[in-house]
């Protein structure tokens, strides 16, 4: 048990350092993400050292069931290409300006504007897709509108990773969780629509207070033109996105698992986006632009993070876990400390601890750990840039703009907002559990 724990430990601590002090190992013109690369030698060291029974993990990827690591990556990636194939054709960065323009006279109404755009795009695509497309959009026209980018980003980053709470497909740790408990679409948003407008609104107020000072403060906006060149693909992706959002809401009554429509969706957008390249003689550049930036890092990370916990679940670690965190008050416990987890080893493998420690629980937790989890895995992201992917992609897109935001702004930022959404989030999921029981 001991070993298993330290190489665990040392491995997500290496992780933790390698995303602060050197994030991307350069070789040659081939750049490459750290944090994936150390969890894959901390997954091998406890295979090779035999604290972890290969079989098991064998098992588990070949299972037939909705807890299938792979099957729960595909989902994700097939989303995720979704929803980059219409960024690639400046979908996004196209409603961001008309929202925009109809706020170029005031920036509290531009605030508000971009919030509510934000957020609405979060709930239907996912929080990394969102923070990709917008980021470095927020850059352009803050300094051409010559205003403060903080406020903007900050509200940008705050929504997208609190409205990812509401759809199953807004994080890859909302499926990993929900799919773990065996929830399908429609009844994970049973209970996740009252805690995400909870923590959405009280997100806002936090926002608005914390930088309405700023906000009074006059504006030049000089709004850039986007404009959408090739309508035709660009409906391919929009009636795609919408087909399969319809269809893994109704996945439960039609009986088909989510990784199969969202797979299938993607591979028919790949199809007809080919298909309709060659027709029209042009190279696919919104598809190869899609199939670049899947996030193909996340494969070896989940598997590695994957064996990690099957090793601490083979020692007992997760049992003993689940035995001191107990049965009651179970909203509270478990949305506090995976909060507080995710921001010591990073939302994805706290996601993965989190449901064998649930399951370990042998059903005492119930569901109402399993959104206090979900909770806790989305908001944590907002305390410090380690919560998150999304904050470790949205600190390295600032950087590239220089705009300077340290771990110490991130932190004051994070303690001023982030605290109160949890407490109205889980305050709503309390009363979600209520009224469902």
């Amino acid at each position: 048990m001991l070993a298993s724990i330290l190489i665990c430990c040392f491995t997500c601590l290496a992780m933790i350092a390698s995303i602060i002090f050197f994030p991307r190992l350069k070789i040659g013109k081939i750049k490459l993400d750290t944090y994936w690369i150390i969890t894959l030698i901390g997954a091998t060291i406890l295979l090779i050292f035999g604290q972890v029974d290969i079989r098991n993990v064998g098992s588990a990827l070949v299972a037939d069931n909705s807890v299938n690591p792979l099957k729960i990556l595909v989902l994700f990636i097939s989303m995720t290409v979704l929803s980059v194939f219409l960024d690639e054709l400046g979908f996004f960065r196209y409603l961001a300006n008309a929202t925009l323009k109809r706020a170029r006279t005031g920036q509290k109404k531009l605030f508000l504007y971009l919030y509510l755009t934000v957020s609405v795009l979060t709930v239907f695509t996912s929080n990394d897709v969102i923070i990709l497309s917008f980021t470095p959009f927020i850059c352009y026209f803050a300094k051409n509108a010559k205003i403060n980018p903080i406020p903007y980003l900050a509200a940008e980053f705050v929504a997208a990773n609190t409205w990812s709470m509401a759809l199953i497909i807004g994080n890859p740790t909302n499926i990993y969780l929900a799919t773990a408990y065996g929830l399908d679409f429609a009844s994970y948003l049973k209970i996740s629509i009252i805690p995400t407008l909870f923590a959405g609104v009280t997100a806002f107020v936090a926002l608005y207070l914390l930088f309405r000072k700023k906000l009074s403060e006059p504006m030049r906006a000089e709004v850039e033109q986007v404009e959408i060149n090739d309508k035709l693909s660009l409906w391919v992706g929009i009636i795609h996105l919408v087909v399969c959002t319809v269809l893994l809401a109704i996945s439960s009554y039609i009986n088909l698992e989510m990784w199969l429509i969202s797979l299938c969706m993607a591979v028919s957008l790949l199809v007809i986006s080919a298909v309709l390249a060659l027709v029209r003689k042009r190279k696919p550049i919104a598809l190869f632009g899609a199939l670049k930036r899947a996030p193909y890092p996340l494969i070896p990370f989940a598997l590695s993070m994957f064996v990690m916990i099957v090793a601490l679940s083979e020692n007992g670690v997760t049992a003993k876990i689940a035995d001191l965190l107990g049965s009651d008050l179970s909203i509270l416990k478990y949305g506090v400390m995976s909060f507080l987890a995710s921001n010591l080893i990073n939302n994805i493998p706290m996601s993965i601890l989190f449901s064998s420690i649930i399951e370990s629980a042998n059903g005492a937790v119930g569901i109402s750990a399993v959104f206090a989890t979900i909770i806790g895995s989305n908001l944590g992201a907002l305390f410090t840039p380690i919560g998150a992917l999304a904050g470790i992609m949205w600190s390295s897109i600032l950087n590239a703009h220089d705009v300077k935001f340290r771990y110490v702004d991130f932190l004051k930022i994070g303690i001023t907002i982030a605290i109160p959404t949890l407490i109205s989030a889980l305050l709503g999921l309390w009363l979600a559990v209520t009224v469902a029981v």
